[in-house]
């Protein structure tokens, strides 16, 4: 499992629980002053999880103000960025005269904790107030600092292009920890910083000061992504998924070079993998077959039992009725 740190408040009597929240969350990377109504039974809850140079970490907790005003930022001399991306509740942040209020998870925005800022999280109802954090050093990104001040607490599309991707992959990350290998820490964090430099580059309009990796980065997760929401499609072919992106075949292949798939593997596997999911669904199961296949982009019955029975060990239809027997 990648190595984290997990935090839960009710371990604790109720009076003793923002104090321990507040030594070992709000006071980690950068330190500020932080009310809530909630202080005399502070139900939070919070998983930080190190990928190589950068920190995810992903918290509940109930409303509350926070403050970093220049008296801290001077004592504690951060030279951190945070990415905010809540997704419950509303977070209105403010950093250099600039005010944004995120709605869950439409929008996320990047702070300077180096520069004072303030923070509200307000809650949906009784509920808690849900976010994702990266914690990045700023020598981690790169892009020069005076230009990405501009961006400074301004709100990002979180659903759309690179910035969707980038979304979706600490989303992953933060939802099951459990699924990746410790040693995938530090790809997994230069994934994350190649995205959030595209996303950031992008909005700047400077996507070709952008290493040759961090393209290639952001290139392969669009692709990725294409093929996800193409996946019933009739014409998805590494072909057509080249055209879609102004590339050469060429050039798609040499994306997935090094990796343990190819673009053509990667489409029939995520295929494949469909058809299971509607296979082992109950709402399909007066479906045949073969109207599952095909909705999925195998034409050829035949063609796709073989497929299915190399990748899951057994026939679609044996699989099906398997996972019937198993939920009786």
């Amino acid at each position: 499992m990648l190595p984290s740190l997990v935090v839960d408040t009710t371990v604790l009597p109720p009076p003793e629980r923002f104090d321990f929240w507040y030594a070992l969350v709000a006071q980690e990377a950068a330190p500020a002053h932080i009310t809530s109504a909630r202080l005399d039974n502070f139900v939070a809850y919070a998983q930080a999880i190190d990928l190589g140079r950068i920190r995810l970490t992903s918290l509940r907790y109930p409303s509350l103000h926070a403050t970093r005003p220049a008296g801290l930022v001077r004592r504690a001399e951060a030279d951190i960025y945070q990415l905010a991306l809540p997704l419950t509740g509303l977070s209105t942040l403010v950093q250099d005269r600039t005010e944004t209020t995120l709605v869950a998870a439409s929008h996320f925005t990047l702070l300077d904790t180096a520069r004072p800022y303030i923070a509200r999280h307000r809650a949906d109802g009784p509920g808690l107030a849900a976010t994702i954090t990266v914690q990045i050093p700023r020598a981690a990104l790169p892009l020069a600092p005076d230009r990405l001040r501009h961006l400074l607490a301004t709100p990002l599309p979180a659903r759309l292009g690179v910035g969707g991707l980038l979304t979706h992959h600490l989303r992953s990350i933060a939802a099951h920890p459990e699924q990746y290998e410790a040693a995938q820490a530090e790809v997994l964090g230069t994934v994350t910083l190649d995205l959030l430099a595209a996303t950031l580059a992008q909005h700047l309009d400077i996507e070709d000061t952008l290493s040759p990796e961090a393209r290639h980065t952001a290139l392969r997760a669009r692709v990725v992504d294409f093929i996800d929401r193409h996946l019933d499609s009739a014409e998805l072919s590494p072909r057509s998924v080249a055209a879609a992106h102004h590339i050469s075949l060429r050039s798609l292949h040499r994306l997935f070079e090094g990796e343990a798939t190819t673009a053509a593997e990667l489409i029939r596997a995520k295929r494949l993998e469909r058809c299971r999911r509607d296979l082992s669904n109950p709402l399909h199961l007066r479906q045949p077959v073969h109207v599952i296949a095909a909705r999925w982009g195998f034409a050829d019955k035949a063609h796709f039992s073989r497929l299915f029975r190399a990748r899951y060990g057994r026939s679609p239809q044996a699989y099906r009725m398997a996972i019937a027997h198993r939920e009786r």
